[in-house]
């Protein structure tokens, strides 16, 4: 199936780049991008957790007294993804068996962290993730945008669940991984998961449309993805606004 071929797809990620371009073109990330992608981890936690349904106020997840465990999940995804960009395309099964034991803590016994479900149909679509994931591109892997590996990575995780538990998180997170990775928002500025709990009712139906596995299912999604990104962008200014705002 031709992704950017479906109606509205290849608009959605044009859409998502250019607002990702007007990001870096802000002047705070001209200057210093530490603190801002620290902000886009932080919010980028906090609205991924409420997607899993335990939604608290940012600045109450600021002070650092939820002990959630959802929240406390994504936190530590969030404070771990820099170090993972690197093995994201050499070794991605790997990389999603350390997202599930940083998500999952707490939540699962410790064997079971990390280890994907033992059901061979799981199996052979993690292989296929992974094969998409790390195939280096114009040497056999997909020269599609960012945008849309990293939309596939999203909703494949979401819809074999490979772990049982924290795959939301997971999901979210390797989405997150794959349009840092693939150069989409190489300073991990931008907060797509925001995007995705700004349109909350639209990214759960358009995930369920995708699991039908139909050209309108698929394209639901991919729209929804691209819309998700582009929101992410713009709390990416707002959080470059604000600390612009507060600097000498």
């Amino acid at each position: 199936m031709p992704l950017l071929d479906l109606p509205g797809v290849a608009d959605a990620a044009d859409e998502a780049r250019a607002a990702i371009d007007r990001l870096f073109g802000h002047r705070m990330l001209r200057r210093r991008s530490g603190p801002v992608s620290a902000e886009s981890a932080l919010r980028g936690a906090r609205a991924s957790a409420a997607l899993e349904g335990a939604d608290f106020d940012l600045e109450t997840v600021r002070g650092g007294a939820v002990t959630d465990p959802a929240l406390q999940g994504a936190l530590r995804v969030a404070a771990g993804l820099g170090t993972l960009v690197d093995t994201w395309p050499l070794a991605p099964r790997q990389v999603l068996a350390r997202l599930h034991t940083l998500a999952a803590t707490d939540v699962v016994p410790a064997a079971e962290l990390g280890r994907p479900v033992a059901d061979p149909a799981v199996m052979a679509r993690l292989d296929a993730l992974a094969d998409l994931v790390s195939a280096p591109v114009g040497a056999g892997g997909t020269a599609a945008p960012a945008v849309i590996v990293a939309a596939i990575v999203h909703a494949e995780l979401l819809s074999m669940r490979p772990f049982g538990s924290a795959d939301g998180l997971v999901a979210r997170a390797a989405g997150r991984l794959t349009l840092v990775a693939r150069g989409l928002d190489p300073k991990a500025v931008s907060v797509p998961e925001a995007g995705h709990l700004a349109r909350a009712p639209e990214y759960q139906g358009s995930l369920g449309a995708y699991a039908t596995g139909t050209p309108d299912g698929v394209r639901s999604w991919l729209r929804h993805y691209g819309a998700a990104v582009a929101l992410g962008a713009a709390e990416g200014l707002t959080i470059c606004e604000a600390m612009s705002a507060a600097s000498p």
